[in-house]
């Protein structure tokens, strides 16, 4: 997509055609929904798609779709790909909610999709009556780390030897 301007040729004093930079592409917009029960295919693969270690079980994801306590977020493209997903846990006598994982498909890497999902997170949280949200993140995830720092996340915490592999996790939190 060149387009091209007129601009003035400062040495001749005439107008000359003087190509404009490109556009980057749109970022596609997702949608953003709640799960149900048939996703559970589609996030088992994200699953294993997007960790190498520490995966949650069928079992698992199927429970947290259905618990009253946890809310498990899908992202879509194209109408029904599924391409990335959150998890928030919250305890019923607190106010803090935890962001227990955040999923995007590695083939979709750099479109924002974490940063939208995390912007729903914080979203359902709050309507969910918190006024905190708590994370953990690998400490060699750096894309992670400065997503979670960006948007004004604090590390307050490190938890040793907290991943299967024996790396450590940061603990972060943000007001709401």
């Amino acid at each position: 997509m060149r387009a091209e301007s007129d601009a003035i040729d400062r040495n001749a004093g005439r107008r000359v055609n003087a190509p404009l930079r490109e556009m980057p592409p749109a970022r596609p917009e997702p949608d953003l929904r709640p799960a149900t029960l048939g996703d559970l295919d589609a996030l088992v693969a994200l699953e294993h798609a997007a960790f190498a270690t520490d995966r949650a079980e069928r079992r698992a994801i199927r429970h947290a779709i259905r618990s009253p306590t946890m809310d498990v977020l899908v992202a879509l493209l194209d109408g029904d790909v599924l391409v990335g997903a959150a998890v928030l846990e919250r305890r019923r006598a607190s106010r803090i909610a935890r962001l227990a994982s955040i999923a995007v498909a590695p083939n979709r890497g750099g479109l924002g999709l974490g940063g939208r999902l995390l912007d729903a997170a914080e979203e359902t949280a709050r309507a969910r009556g918190c006024d905190r949200l708590r994370l953990e993140v690998r400490a060699d995830n750096g894309a992670g780390i400065r997503l979670y720092e960006r948007r004004g996340y604090t590390r307050f915490a490190v938890r040793p030897d907290y991943y299967e592999d024996g790396m450590e996790a940061w603990r972060y939190e943000r007001p709401l």
